[in-house]
Order: structure tokens, then C-alpha cells, then sequence
């Protein structure tokens, strides 16, 4: 599709484990997925759209 290979996938992954950081993979991976998965919802006409807030919104010391 794209020309994107094995050897530009793997580049591309290790420029984003070093901007990211290997201990927020776990998360952003999460979020991708719930985005996709709250895409083919809104693609398939279903009017409910999980949306959750993330870590540290809530202001427990206030």
C-alpha cells in the first residue's frame, strides 16, 4: 500500500520506543486500540461512544 516493509516498520517502532519511552507503550497501545475500536462504532451507525478520562484528571488533593 504504502511501500512499508519489515525494515520500516522496525524503524519506525524504535523511533517511537525512544521519543515514548518503553514504560508508556503499554498505555498509548491501549488508547490506539479503543480509538479503533470506538471508530468502527461510530462507522457502524451506534450512537454510544465510550469515553473515559484519563490518569490524572481526577484532582484527589483538592
Amino acid at each position: 500500500m504504502f511501500g512499508f516493509g519489515l525494515p520500516e516498520l522496525i524503524v519506525v517502532l524504535v523511533i517511537v520506543l525512544v521519543v515514548f519511552g518503553a514504560n508508556r507503550l503499554p498505555e498509548i497501545g491501549g488508547a490506539l486500540g479503543k480509538s479503533i475500536k470506538n471508530f468502527k462504532k461510530a462507522s457502524n451507525g451506534k450512537d454510544e461512544i465510550e469515553i473515559k478520562a484519563g490518569r490524572g484528571d481526577d484532582h484527589k488533593g483538592e
